[in-house]
């Protein structure tokens, strides 16, 4: 029926001028405030030339990024005004990393980036709970993101509280235990003592990175080459991230 056809078309309109609108208010793209109007600008402007685009690039870059960091010659690059004045407009991450909440693992120092470069996710052991999926799936699906890096390291302190809970049966104050239980399927017990957290940090690692490819929309974009999603460890003597196979 006409009528139907014309009121079909005008919601799907509708529906997708509402979903660019979120994206235009989430990237920054669209100023709201008192006295001002929607920006009518693209919702993302479009992103600087030398970011990379492929998986394979940002990966590269991030390993450069990471050599600088640990040889002491860091560039700490997109920090000038210009930068500043460019996202603005809108941002364009070139590389999502899930790292552990430790204050001696911030992702932009690790790797050397800067203003824009990185969207960054930390939870207590790179722990998975629907924000964490959700700010994931808003970096790759909304912005186009083509790396997830997946980021545990030396010493972990919520891998550390898990081992020890589960060896111990002690129980673990408030929230704490929901993050000791998201990790536990990771405990290697071929281990035993500091060699056993140690293997299960990396474990962890492996489960948490295996959990995400699982993911729906993430797997589809694996499957043509548009996403790369890896797994590493950083040690905190070395200052060194290195890939976990």
């Amino acid at each position: 029926m006409p009528g139907v056809t014309s009121t079909s078309t005008h919601i799907a309109t509708g529906n997708t001028a509402r979903r660019a609108l979120l994206r235009a208010v989430l990237a920054g793209g669209a100023a709201l405030g008192a006295g001002t109007a929607l920006s009518t600008s693209p919702a993302v402007a479009a992103g600087p030339t030398h970011r990379p685009t492929t998986p394979q690039a940002a990966l590269r870059e991030l390993r450069r990024g990471n050599h600088r960091w640990a040889t002491r010659h860091q560039t700490h690059p997109h920090e000038a005004g210009t930068d500043r004045l460019l996202a603005v407009s809108g941002q364009h991450p070139f590389a999502l990393v899930l790292g552990c909440i430790d204050s001696r693992v911030p992702p932009e120092l690790v790797f050397d980036q800067g203003l824009g470069d990185l969207m960054t996710v930390r939870s207590a052991g790179c722990v998975l709970d629907e924000a964490v999926l959700g700010s994931i799936a808003y970096g790759v699906l909304e912005l186009d993101i083509p790396l997830v890096m997946v980021v545990g390291h030396a010493s972990c302190g919520a891998v550390t509280a898990a081992v020890h809970a589960a060896e111990t049966g002690d129980e673990l104050p408030a929230h704490i235990a929901y993050v000791a239980e998201q990790i536990r399927p990771a405990i290697d017990h071929s281990q035993t003592g500091p060699a056993r957290v140690d293997a299960t940090i990396t474990a962890n690692v492996r489960l948490v990175r295996s959990r995400l490819a699982a993911e729906h929309d993430l797997a589809e974009r694996t499957a043509t080459g548009r996403l790369a999603i890896v797994g590493a460890r950083y040690e905190l003597g070395t200052q060194e991230v290195r890939l976990v196979p």
